[in-house]
């Protein structure tokens, strides 16, 4: 198995090449894997992860760049802006009651951790974090080796034959860990291209 999932990773590589994910501040970071660089930058990233749930990466950095032109996109900008004003900004990236709510639960959580690095069971326990939003803040925020799991990749591997499509979202991604070097780079680079390639292929099930 391994084999077939670093031989797609090496087809998507070839297709679309490296991708620079996560971008920050809109821009893409080709080869460049010392983002973030800051703790701006990294709950940049963390806001990007709420906000993205649901909704088309598009809308998700027309509400960023609103939250950036009111100087709220940092922790403590969040927890000082009234929740009118951040649902107003975050509109474009919909559910935006629900995710006002989620960007303010983890501020506090970041707050709280005072620079250290969250395991995957402290983010989880964040109200307005699951699995696959988890997984994006620690390997593109925290530059963890934790693979996300997202429709793409549920459709991909299905139309690969390498799942049957009945399978958790845990399931999924051990198989990825189980079968990759434990590399961030690869790991971050693997979930650009799957989500290129949903993208430009329009992949269903």
């Amino acid at each position: 198995m391994m084999n077939k999932i670093l031989e797609l990773y090496n087809e998507l590589l070839e297709l679309y090449g490296l991708q620079g994910w996560w971008p920050i501040k809109g821009v893409y970071h080709k080869e460049n894997y010392s983002y973030p660089r800051n703790e701006q930058e990294q709950f940049e990233v963390i806001i990007g992860a709420i906000l993205t749930q649901n909704t088309a990466w598009t809308n998700v950095e027309t509400a960023i760049e609103n939250l950036r032109n009111i100087k709220c996109v940092d922790a403590e900008q969040i927890l000082a802006t009234s929740k009118e004003k951040i649902r107003e900004a975050i509109k474009p990236a919909g559910y935006f009651n629900q995710k006002t709510d989620y960007l303010v639960n983890i501020a506090w959580f970041y707050k709280q951790l005072n620079g250290k690095t969250p395991t995957r069971e402290e983010l989880l326990a964040v109200k307005g974090v699951g699995n696959e939003t988890a997984d994006s803040i620690m390997l593109y925020a925290y530059n963890q080796p934790e693979f996300i799991v997202d429709a793409y990749t549920k459709r991909l591997l299905t139309k690969k034959g390498l799942i049957t499509g009945k399978e958790s979202y845990e399931a999924i991604k051990i198989l990825f860990e189980k079968n990759l070097p434990k590399d961030v780079k690869l790991f971050q680079e693997y979930h650009a291209l799957i989500v290129e390639e949903g993208k430009k292929n329009s992949i269903t099930s």
